[in-house]
């Protein structure tokens, strides 16, 4: 069953609060790190655990990717000229988020502060990406953060690989951030550890989180030549070190459905 993960959580340590499953193919980790965040600032609960997972390596669900033409034959190289398609990866990853005063009171190591959060839906195609709704959703994440766009250092991509997504990505961020002098750096860490579907928002929120705390942006890895159609400082292949106080992180999922965190450095 679907929830089984969140069930087994609330089981092994005792949780009591609110629990269950949020489903929303690639976006389903910020969604849930989303409804977290605004349950913990509302004053519903005081800490949540939150984050994903996915196995998607089984011989049914890999040839039903590969069917959708999307995979790359060899390696994931995001917003490059020459790249073809995704690559695939399992994984899982989870974090506490919880009141500040809770979190200094018990001598937690506070990795950074989730500060807004914006979703959308494009209302559009099943599979087919548009601009409309990522930039809705990064629009309002700020907005709920109370930031100005160009306060944003860093961007954390959606980045799949696929010619389509990064095209789309890239124009939503221009539209977000319309001055090239405010355009902040962006990178897909996909690049590195594939696209692991469900599991993907809360990985890539840890990785973002990591270049708040230590002031270092991770790379875009495999680049090769840069895209025109994708024209961002997208950090070719070698991680940058950087003032990275505000940072976002994007996920869009099949079915449209848009989800974007935006952190801050503790």
């Amino acid at each position: 069953m679907a929830n089984a993960g969140a069930s087994r959580i609330s089981l092994e340590f005792g949780i009591h609060g609110p629990a269950y499953t949020v489903a929303t193919a690639c976006s389903s980790s910020n969604h849930a790190l989303g409804q977290a965040f605004w349950m913990v600032r509302g004053g519903q609960v005081t800490a949540a655990v939150a984050g994903g997972s996915e196995a998607v390596f089984a011989e049914g669900l890999l040839r039903a990717w590969e069917a959708m033409r999307v995979v790359s034959a060899d390696v994931c190289r995001p917003f490059s000229a020459d790249r073809k398609g995704l690559t695939l990866g399992e994984g899982g990853a989870m974090l506490v988020l919880e009141s500040w005063d809770h979190a200094k009171a018990r001598g937690a190591e506070i990795l950074g502060e989730v500060v807004g959060f914006g979703m959308s839906s494009d209302a559009f195609h099943m599979t087919q990406p548009c601009v409309d709704g990522p930039a809705k959703a990064m629009q309002w994440a700020l907005q709920d953060a109370s930031i100005k766009a160009e306060q944003v250092d860093y961007i954390n991509a959606h980045g799949t690989g696929t010619v389509a997504n990064d095209i789309t990505e890239s124009d939503a961020i221009r539209r977000v951030f319309p001055s090239k002098a405010d355009l902040p750096l962006v990178s897909s860490t996909k690049s590195m550890h594939g696209h692991t579907l469900g599991a993907a928002g809360a990985i890539e929120a840890i990785a973002t989180l990591l270049a708040l705390k230590h002031g270092l942006v991770p790379p875009t890895a495999n680049f090769t030549s840069a895209d025109p159609r994708c024209a961002l400082d997208v950090v070719p292949n070698r991680a940058r070190p950087a003032q990275v106080e505000i940072a976002m992180s994007n996920t869009f999922a099949f079915g449209g459905l848009n989800a974007t965190l935006v952190m801050k450095h503790a």
